[in-house]
């Protein structure tokens, strides 16, 4: 597993998890484990002590008098482990079993009437679990405070949590081993797709394949999309650099003969230069444009288009200032749209330009998102076009006395086809020319 992975990042943070998870289930299940069986040797002292007092018995002279054997056997055993102690509140002993001989096991006193003590106790180094009770025995008219004591040594207790704790974390560590096992197997799984879109981008980098094809979940869907755009946005982008350089080559060549042919004639040279080098400026203008269009892009930031309208209408109100052109702007001032601020300029520029060069009086520009789609709509109230499919063509001039090079229109349909979007071209009510276009979603 390589340290940087996604796979070795969630394996290991994976099993910390699960190895504080079983830390602390454990340490609960061993403690829950040690109360139980504490509880169980405090419950069986305590049926001990009852035992004692069930078989204790007093003589005339108010003597202790227990069985020489009770139902324990322990008690009759030495240093079996279990032992047994009836005292006064003088810290005499009025009897102990015989298990305690040659030992002194730490036994509870002076308890007061009624109160019962579990407890634990060390003595020389040995642990003792011990239960206790304290009465006022009578028998007539005389009374005698006693307190019945069991003791055990605790190491039966101990065994008994040492075999549990030995049972349990072997348990555990196993089922660990096998969770990390089945979570390795889940992750190499869940991280599936990543691996294959991994293979696939190679793929495509060494030109095997042109796109990402394979079907994804729903949360790498999105990804895989937007990489297959940004992909054929790349692609369209080379192939408009390499159709522009071709088509510019391809277009130069006439220009030149013409000028190559014109060294002939020197009187007719000085006319025969302007207009090739004004057909060549055309010509470089609209290559240019087209391949500089930056095309659909969904990850471009939203353009605030009204400042940029407002700064093309300023300009050619000063270019056109002679003929007093009346420039009408309708749009939204938070109005935006995923677009190359050059794009705009362009487009926008190239046809208000183009409508105050044939306007009268007014140009109108409208600006609007219907139904998801951008919509430009620029009218003028001049002539009008008098045929729609030949503004569109490169080098086209519908009036040769309007000045320019009859490109504007042909780079702004350049454009707009890079967006996937129409132009269309018409009468406008204004009764001059109306361009309309429309831009979908990016």
């Amino acid at each position: 597993m390589k340290p940087g992975s996604i796979r070795t990042r969630l394996i290991l943070g994976a099993t910390f998890v699960l190895a504080i998870f079983l830390a602390g289930a454990g340490y609960a299940l061993e403690r829950a484990f040690s109360e139980s069986t504490r509880s169980a040797h405090y419950a069986r002292l305590q049926g001990d002590v009852y035992l004692l007092m069930a078989a204790a018995e007093l003589d005339p002279e108010g003597g202790l008098i227990m069985p020489p054997s009770l139902a324990e056997p322990r008690f009759s055993l030495p240093a079996s482990g279990l032992y047994a102690n009836v005292a006064n509140p003088n810290h005499r002993e009025e009897w102990q079993s015989a298990s305690t001989l040659g030992l002194r096991p730490p036994f509870p006193r002076d308890l007061q009437a009624g109160q019962w003590l579990f407890d634990e106790r060390v003595k020389n180094g040995k642990r003792y679990l011990s239960a206790a009770y304290g009465v006022r025995w009578s028998d007539g008219p005389r009374a005698r405070p006693l307190t019945f004591a069991v003791v055990e040594e605790d190491t039966q207790y101990r065994r008994e949590l040492g075999q549990f704790r030995t049972t349990l974390w072997t348990w555990l560590g196993g089922a660990a081993l096998v969770l990390l096992f089945a979570q390795t197997l889940l992750l190499g799984w869940g991280l599936a797709p990543l691996r294959r879109v991994a293979r696939e981008i190679r793929r495509i980098e060494t030109g095997d394949q042109p796109r990402i094809e394979g079907r994804y979940p729903s949360e790498l869907a999105a990804l895989t999309d937007n990489l297959n755009t940004l992909i054929e946005q790349e692609r369209a982008r080379q192939q408009r650099y390499k159709d522009a350089l071709g088509d510019l080559a391809h277009s130069l060549k006439t220009p030149l003969a013409v000028l190559r042919g014109g060294l002939a004639e020197p009187a007719q040279l000085a006319q025969t230069v302007e207009d090739q080098v004004a057909r060549m400026d055309g010509i470089v203008q609209h290559q240019l444009g087209r391949a500089a269009a930056s095309g659909a892009n969904r990850f471009a930031a939203p353009l605030q288009l009204a400042p940029v309208l407002q700064r093309i209408v300023d300009s050619l109100a000063k270019v056109y200032a002679e003929r007093n052109l009346q420039f009408e702007l309708d749009c939204p001032d938070k109005l935006s749209w995923k677009l190359d601020e050059g794009d705009a300029f362009e487009v926008c520029g190239n046809l208000l330009d183009n409508a105050a060069k044939w306007a009268r009086s007014r140009v109108r520009c409208k600006l609007r998102i219907v139904q998801r789609e951008l919509q430009l709509c620029i009218e003028d109230d001049g002539p009008g076009f008098s045929d729609t499919q030949a503004a569109l063509q490169r080098g086209v001039r519908l009036d040769e006395q309007v000045p320019g090079h009859g490109i504007g229109l042909t780079v702004v349909a350049d454009i707009v086809a890079a967006y996937a979007g129409q132009i269309t071209l018409g009468r406008s009510p204004l009764g001059g020319g109306r361009i309309e276009i429309r831009l979908p979603t990016a």
